[in-house]
């Protein structure tokens, strides 16, 4: 699949209805989503700066492309990367983010408005979306651009000021919208019901990843995983390794995925 053909299926998705894009921490994993029916694969900016040994935000742009690149290649299905703030402050930060993003074979990809320390003043933040909005239509093959509003998961609980935000990025040109750590149900239905561009729910928050079905009835298009799947993997890890030192057994191998099926997801 050519990339224009990879950002119009990803574009597709979001008509569609509700579809979950699963995320991604390597290019074994990303093969195994795909080879299971995932329709798109993303990168979590917190799985991929666990595999780097580091904490999340403590990972280059340079080094977020070269992840995202790895994954895109590995799969055949649209990739779309956590960009965080765009590593910089300014628009021309965001803007070339998502030149390079696109340039390296990702359909899409999401900007923040939170700079690591606080969350823009609105003006600026959406001076931002806009450049990236800019950058990501003059990309050759297109490129769908999400823009998150962080409040909920920053400290800022601020309903009101999250939907005004969300609209001021529609405005602005941004294709998804998004807003981690809404509160509940009722939040994310007032979200979609105040924006016209699909809206991308987030689960991984414990007590507030509720069931596809109702997520869809709220009118959310598109469920992403953060860094769920990654805990989940790294929680069958620890697990297993505790029971090693604690009991010297090794009775995690009975229950382990075979080694022939991981490799049928290998060969793509």
């Amino acid at each position: 699949m050519t990339g224009p053909e990879r950002v119009a299926r990803f574009r597709a998705l979001h008509e569609r209805g509700i579809f979950v894009i699963a995320n991604a921490w390597d290019a074994g994993s990303a093969r195994i989503l795909a080879g299971m029916g995932f329709p798109a694969v993303a990168t979590s900016s917190g799985a991929m700066a666990n595999t780097f040994g580091r904490l999340d935000g403590r990972v280059s742009r340079e080094e977020a492309i070269a992840h995202g690149r790895a994954l895109a290649e590995a799969v055949d299905i649209p990739v779309s990367a956590d960009l965080e703030n765009g590593f910089g402050d300014t628009p021309e930060d965001a803007a070339d983010t998502i030149g390079r993003a696109a340039a390296a074979g990702l359909a899409g990809g999401s900007i923040e408005d939170y700079s690591g320390k606080a969350i823009y003043e609105l003006g600026h933040a959406v001076e931002r979306i806009q450049a990236a909005a800019q950058a990501s239509r003059a990309a050759p093959g297109d490129f769908v651009l999400t823009a998150r509003a962080e409040h909920f998961i920053r400290g800022h609980p601020d309903l009101a000021e999250t939907i005004r935000r969300l609209q001021a990025y529609e405005r602005a040109g941004a294709d998804v919208l998004f807003a981690p750590g809404l509160p509940d149900l009722a939040a994310v239905k007032a979200v979609c019901q105040a924006i016209g561009t699909p809206f991308n729910f987030m689960v991984g928050i414990p007590g507030k990843s509720w069931p596809l079905a109702a997520l869809e009835a709220a009118g959310v298009r598109r469920v992403s995983l953060a860094t769920s799947l990654y805990k989940a993997a790294v929680t069958g890890l620890v697990a297993a390794a505790r029971e090693i030192r604690e009991k010297g057994t090794f009775g995690y191998v009975d229950s382990a995925i075979a080694s022939k099926e991981i490799s049928g997801y290998m060969r793509g």
